[in-house]
């Protein structure tokens, strides 16, 4: 079996595939509601996208359970 590599997302696409602005993605990542950022170097930042999915997986399953 082959393992699927994780992969890292930039900021531009996780905008993209949450809807969110880059202010309120981070005040959710302040909040502890968004994944934290993984630091690439000093001016570089990218999220896992296996968690960007899970964040946005639960984020559909809570709106059905409304």
């Amino acid at each position: 079996m082959s393992e699927k590599k994780e992969r890292l997302i930039r900021l531009e696409e996780v905008m993209n595939r949450t809807a969110l602005t880059r202010s309120l993605l981070y005040k959710l990542v302040d909040a502890g509601e968004f994944p934290k950022g993984v630091k690439l170097c000093s001016s570089a930042v990218a999220w896992p996208e296996s968690e960007v999915d899970k964040w946005i997986a639960a984020r559909i399953e809570a709106a059905k359970q409304e």
